[in-house]
């Protein structure tokens, strides 16, 4: 049985006539008396009468057209399901980020991404790099953004490329005798009690602290763990030490905080977008293209990578370029206090793009 013969049954049904009914499905007359013959004998029942009046449905013909009926729209459906998918307009997408990446660039590209693919279910997991890398390699996630190229046995089968870079910054309490300096230095930091990200869920951000402040410091190992810039920023604000963080949290200032630079300056690990180089699904495609449109320095690598060479080249093949945009630029940041007269502390800003832990 074919979708054909469902077809011919409906239209016959509906004229009544199979003349009628042939001239409506453009074909001749006698081939459509032969198909709903077989038909019949294929079900195993009579499914129409044949009466001077006009063909009709029996009993059982009308309960083969109701089932019919549903089977063609299942069909049409599915038709359409299928052209969706392919398109990227529905099916799943899974994400796992560190928290930083919802100061930039996050909220513009998930809203931009829902607004263009409101069926595309999103499943969104904020995690450390280490998790989200071993995550991606086991296929639990699609994508992920995380500070630095991924480690480990398996990262040679990930496309990574760039999104962002960023540095070091201070943030203090506006009470803290800091407060009011427009940088600090590495002599000034090892004298404080410190706020930083936990080192095995960032281990590049604290090999870079280690060289910073010396493998030794006390100040290192005394220092309150903070899985967020948030709590950095809040532990800070209560006079807990001395957080540090990505100049990305000045995008997020907080009342009664100080930001400082901190010199020498220190750069940080890029803010790097991974995925599976065999994972070409429509939905990622849809999410890559999103990226491309809102990062346009990022669009340059993920076409060197996808476009000439293929969706299914192995990236291990292809080096990992460091795509950073040209001139990169720095802004002035302005940080909340309330100490006597004005209450705005400079900082840098980071650029568009950068990264954080």
């Amino acid at each position: 049985m074919e979708a054909r013969h469902l077809r011919y049954a409906l239209a016959l049904a509906e004229h009544a006539h199979f003349g009628r009914a042939a001239r409506a499905l453009g074909i001749a007359q006698p081939p459509l008396s032969k198909q709903i013959a077989d038909l019949e004998r294929e079900v195993g029942t009579r499914l129409f009468d044949r009466t001077r009046q006009g063909v009709f449905p029996t009993a059982a013909g009308a309960a083969f057209l109701a089932r019919a009926r549903r089977a063609l729209d299942e069909i049409a459906g599915a038709s359409v399901d299928a052209a969706r998918a392919a398109r990227g307009e529905t099916g799943r997408l899974r994400l796992g980020f560190i928290a930083s990446a919802l100061l930039d660039p996050l909220p513009d590209v998930l809203g931009r991404f829902g607004r263009e693919r409101p069926d595309v279910r999103l499943e969104l997991h904020e995690m450390a790099t280490t998790r989200s890398t071993a995550a991606l390699i086991a296929g639990e996630l699609d994508v992920t953004i995380g500070l630095g190229r991924p480690q480990g046995v398996g990262a040679e089968t990930l496309v990574s490329v760039p999104i962002g870079h960023d540095h070091l910054v201070a943030v203090v309490s506006n009470t803290h005798p800091y407060a009011g300096q427009s940088s600090v230095d590495v002599g000034q930091l090892q004298r404080q009690p410190l706020i930083l990200a936990p080192g095995e869920d960032e281990p590049a951000v604290a090999t870079g602290l280690r060289n910073l402040l010396g493998k030794d410091s006390p100040a290192l190992s005394g220092a309150t763990v903070a899985r967020d810039i948030h709590t950095i920023i809040g532990l800070a604000a209560c006079g807990v030490g001395v957080g540090l963080g990505p100049s990305r949290m000045l995008a997020a200032p907080r009342r009664g905080t100080w930001f400082c630079e901190v010199t020498p300056r220190m750069s940080l690990p890029d803010l790097v977008l991974s995925f599976g180089s065999r994972d070409r699904s429509p939905a990622l495609n849809a999410f890559l293209d999103v990226v491309r449109t809102n990062c346009s320095d990022v669009g340059a690598a993920l076409d060197h990578r996808l476009g000439p060479r293929g969706p299914q080249e192995d990236a291990g093949d292809v080096a990992f370029q460091d795509v950073r945009a040209q001139g990169q630029g720095q802004g002035q940041g302005q940080g909340q206090g309330q100490g006597q007269g004005q209450g705005q502390a400079r900082g840098s800003v980071a650029s568009a793009g950068s990264s954080a832990p």
